[in-house]
């Protein structure tokens, strides 16, 4: 099982178009030690030919251009990919918008929970990927699944999808109730687990939770790899930059820092490899020259970036 992180930051990508901090100015100036990311996706495969998307960010045709394993191959028909199917972690925009760029009538199948799958029936854009050519199948909970591309074949990888804490898309949320509570437990946002066919290990893929609870302590357990939500560093890090009003927890995610963060909470868990994905533009861990950056890896965490690769 090879697994490919082709996109390792938060929505926006980083340095995100329209900002002007200062970790997204060193970007575009090239400062060492700062490296560019687009959007959070993962791809995996198990036999190096056929690929599997976690998640299609908005930046999936720079990615795909970045990753030669998901281009046609130099001997395919003249309209072909070795995407054969596209898992979707949440509906958020940064993980659904890709989809659109995957238009060109090609079979693939597109796998998500029964919330997610609802979103993209009640947004008839979706339809310019005709459900004749790339269907749509749910993704059932706390079930191992095996793989198939849009005719049925399978795979090779085996994924177990299960609920975490988190919240529902940000443009699903009531304006009208802006003090609402909009965190869900209930599957608007679930972790993946993706292995091989008889594999001996597998990299839990979770790049959006907002605590970590003993049921999920207890899943992880013993896990060859945790890729998990980076996010943010400390919960306020957006209104402290100045660029944002929000927390890291009321946009349903989990600081990296503090007492209840997700450096503390997973200490004690034995885990294999644990890498930090979809990292904020805002993120001081971005800087490899940063104290931040050296905390995380003090802690035994690597910063994920597009391009790093792991196999089981």
């Amino acid at each position: 099982m090879r697994v490919k992180i082709i996109g390792s930051a938060a929505g926006g990508g980083f340095p995100q178009w329209n900002c002007n901090y200062r970790l997204s100015r060193a970007a575009r100036t090239g400062m060492a030690g700062v490296h560019s990311r687009t959007q959070s996706s993962v791809a995996a495969s198990a036999d190096g030919t056929g690929w599997v998307l976690f998640n299609a960010s908005p930046d999936i045709r720079q990615q795909i251009a970045q990753t030669p394993e998901l281009q046609p191959a130099h001997d395919a028909p003249l309209r072909s990919t070795p995407i054969r199917a596209v898992v979707l972690t949440n509906a958020d925009v940064d993980h659904i918008a890709g989809l659109l760029s995957l238009r060109e009538r090609q079979p693939f199948a597109i796998y998500a929970t029964a919330q997610v799958l609802a979103t993209l029936e009640a947004n008839s854009i979706f339809n310019v990927l005709d459900p004749a050519i790339v269907p749509r199948r749910l993704l059932a909970a706390e079930k191992e699944a095996a793989l198939c591309d849009a005719n049925g074949h399978e795979t090779g990888v085996i994924v177990e999808s299960f609920p975490v804490p988190g919240k529902i898309a940000l443009y699903l949320e009531d304006t009208a109730h802006p003090d609402a509570d909009f965190s869900s437990d209930a599957g608007d946002t679930i972790g993946i687990r993706i292995a091989g066919v008889g594999g001996r290990g597998a990299v839990f893929y979770i790049p959006g939770c907002a605590r970590v609870d003993a049921a999920l302590r207890a899943r992880l357990a013993d896990a060859a790899c945790l890729l998990f939500d980076g996010t943010v560093y400390t919960d306020d890090e957006m209104i402290v930059a100045g660029v944002g009003q929000k927390t890291g927890a009321r946009m349903g995610h989990l600081a990296m820092s503090g007492a209840v963060g997700s450096i503390a909470a997973l200490a004690d868990v034995r885990i294999g490899r644990r890498i930090f994905v979809h990292i904020n533009n805002t993120n001081p861990v971005l800087d490899e020259n940063s104290a931040e950056h050296a905390a995380v890896k003090a802690a035994g965490w690597e910063v994920a970036g597009d391009g790093m690769e792991m196999e089981f």
